[in-house]
């Protein structure tokens, strides 16, 4: 079984997740998109303390898996989390996918084809020599054509083509990208809640040494615009570091840029769910024991 756990920044899924895991003999798939990095701990929230429950660890998968400064995408995470999927199904466990990137969750659940399809020349050459109704019926025999976003303008109807010809000759890829079925449980709450967690949360990690955690990543060589492509506090404290905001504001601007995050978190959630996912939404103020009860009643397990 696959059970997945979504929800804005500062919510509790981690903890949450770990508790349900002991229960139901689970391990966890991170679907954080900058928790895969490598010593970038403090600001990412990673709090692997989490994990552990009553002197008892949670094995967890997806992070800590790359170095910082490399490009990582969602097709690669689309790929290892499946990789993680048949690995911890082999041994007989329960899956739960715990996270807040909305477009991590939704490639792996929703099985988008991402992976990179090169051009074909002399297939396009060929292609070229049929007209469009023979086209469009090409494209027809390798799926159900349900809208005209493909068939619209010849070139796009020609790259469709060759789009479907690659994923029949190339079966092997298509395993990385198959729907993933899964309950899915969503903690929501109060927004002036959520803000008091998030600024409360930004102030501890100032506190415990976030500053010298991006001070180090720097020193060991990882580009400071990278850094900024990762946005939020390592976008805003690598600024800092370079001088181009004081303390006081590089916290304001912060604070806000987290707000911010945690309200597209929701927006993005919302689409999901008008797109056909059922999501059981549970309210943070509500006891552990409570979810969990929620959980394993609305999963059909004890």
């Amino acid at each position: 079984m696959i059970i997945t756990i979504l929800g804005p920044t500062a919510t509790g899924k981690t903890s949450l997740a770990t508790a349900l895991a002991l229960r139901i003999n689970a391990e966890i798939i991170s679907a954080d998109s900058r928790q895969v990095y490598r010593r970038m701990d403090i600001g990412t929230g990673k709090d692997l303390d989490d994990y552990c429950l009553n002197g008892t660890n949670v094995p967890y998968h997806l992070i800590d898996i790359v170095e910082p400064g490399i490009e990582y995408n969602v097709f690669q995470y689309q790929q290892l989390a499946h990789q993680a999927i048949q690995d911890i199904e082999s041994r007989g466990k329960n899956i739960i996918l715990c996270g807040g990137s909305g477009m991590y969750i939704e490639a792996l659940l929703k099985g988008y084809k991402l992976f990179p399809v090169p051009d074909n020349p002399p297939l396009r050459q060929q292609l070229e020599q049929h007209s469009d109704e023979e086209l469009t019926q090409m494209l027809a025999s390798f799926k159900a054509l349900h809208n005209h976003t493909d068939t619209c303008e010849r070139p796009r109807l020609i790259r469709a083509i060759e789009i479907e010809r690659y994923y029949q000759e190339h079966p092997e890829l298509m395993a990385s990208c198959q729907p993933v079925s899964s309950i899915i449980f969503g903690l929501k709450g109060d927004r002036d809640l959520i803000r008091s967690r998030i600024t409360q949360r930004l102030h501890q990690r100032l506190e415990n040494g976030m500053i010298d955690e991006v001070q180090q990543l720097l020193d060991s060589g990882v580009n400071p615009n990278q850094l900024i492509r990762y946005g939020l506090e390592y976008k805003f404290l690598t600024q800092y570091l370079q001088h181009q905001w004081d303390y006081d504001t590089m916290v304001q601007r912060l604070n806000v840029a987290i707000h911010q995050f945690s309200k597209r978190q929701m927006t993005w959630f919302r689409k999901m769910e008008r797109e056909g996912f059922n999501i059981h939404w549970m309210d943070i103020g509500l006891p552990v024991e409570e979810k969990l009860t929620y959980m394993l009643k609305t999963c059909n397990l004890k």
